[in-house]
């Protein structure tokens, strides 16, 4: 079996089957370990699964945190108490740990190798790269937001432009260890939580708009997002660790599906997972689950049905993320981004606890 990315949903699916007897190349563009664009908060829904499967990061001593802040463009804000709450750890520091316990457990790896086509050929994937010819029986995709090989595939979210793009660093500055914040700028949000090692990482997303309008992401941030007092002090007083942001343009969040061309497909290249729907960290994790779960049932039957797979897995994914995602695309588009419908979704905090909390259950997930 071959897995194209191997990111979160692609190692965790890996180390899975690998350990139940299947054998499993990850196929990696980049070489670990690498910073991606990640908001770096997992939902404690997880953790039960992580530490059962050995797979917890432990040793990092990952920030643990139980409250969420809400900005308002105008700096209005509130704080809740999270349910179940998280833990931040760097993608950096969870994909390299990932990366070991997968070669540990006996996963092949091809590093700083891109997959340049897929092709359904007589009941069987043949797999190209610029090095490589590769055949398998079962290809699983979990190769993130956006890559060429969505055009390669003729995927339709692909064809259509997405005004989204993502902006990533990594700062030292006193922030409570145990708070998430969510501020509100005019055309995106952004997000600030601590990861491990003493740092936090500061996520945002935001119209392309926005950077078309100056010459530079600083100059973007000190115009758009210093409007933001939360967000004015955190820029002027951070140390920042990079030498420049990690960014991804054109962030779709059409709808995708989790069976393409026979690919059995994973984390974001599932279905786009927006900021708000939660935490799309613990989706991935959950759709790995659920992924190597059906491989496995189907693959120890006697006679292999793969269309009775696909069906399984692609209920099974519906099942357990399309409300949420559905959720999380109405939040978004209706209480963020704006001055007003900031406000509101600050005053419905402060104003409405219980529906505020409701709403922040509605984008999680239960226990797995």
């Amino acid at each position: 079996m071959i897995i194209i990315g191997g990111g979160i949903a692609g190692l965790i699916a890996a180390i899975r089957l690998v350990r139940c007897g299947v054998a499993c190349t990850v196929i990696e563009k980049k070489k670990y370990p690498f910073h991606r664009v990640c908001g770096e908060y997992i939902s404690n829904e997880t953790k039960s699964f992580l530490l059962q499967e050995g797979l917890y990061p432990e040793t990092f001593r990952p920030a643990q945190i139980t409250e969420f802040q809400l900005s308002s463009v105008n700096g209005k804000n509130t704080t809740l108490t999270l349910d179940v709450g998280g833990f931040g750890i760097s993608r950096y520091a969870f994909d390299y740990f990932l990366y070991q316990k997968a070669r540990q457990a006996g996963v092949e790896f091809l590093l700083e190798t891109e997959v340049e086509n897929v092709e359904w050929k007589d009941n069987c994937f043949v797999i190209k790269t610029a090095k490589h010819e590769l055949t398998c029986m079962l290809a699983v995709g979990t190769f993130g937001k956006r890559s060429s090989l969505d055009a390669r595939l003729h995927l339709d979210f692909f064809k259509k432009r997405s005004p989204y793009v993502g902006v990533k660093y990594h700062i030292r500055i006193q922030h409570p260890p145990n708070l998430i914040a969510l501020h509100n700028f005019v055309g995106g949000y952004c997000g600030i939580s601590n990861v491990e090692d003493g740092k936090t990482n500061l996520c945002y997303l935001t119209h392309r708009g926005n950077l078309k309008r100056f010459k530079s992401i600083r100059e973007m941030e000190e115009h758009i997002l210093f409007r933001n007092p939360y967000l004015k002090s955190i820029f002027i007083n951070a140390e920042f660790l990079f030498d420049k942001p990690e960014a991804i343009n054109e962030i779709s969040f059409e709808t995708k599906e989790p069976v393409c061309n026979h690919i059995l497909m994973a984390g974001d290249a599932a279905g786009m997972i927006a900021p708000l729907c939660g935490n799309g960290i613990a989706m991935a994790i959950h759709s790995a689950k659920i992924l190597s779960e059906v491989i496995r049932k189907y693959l120890e039957q006697k006679s292999f049905a793969r269309e009775l797979m696909e069906k399984e897995y692609t209920a099974l994914w519906n099942k357990t993320f399309s409300r949420r995602l559905w959720f999380g695309r109405q939040i978004q588009n209706k209480l963020f981004g704006s001055e007003l419908s900031s406000s509101l979704a600050i005053n419905l905090a402060i104003y409405s606890k219980p529906f505020a909390r409701a709403l922040i259950k509605k984008t999680h997930g239960s226990v797995f």
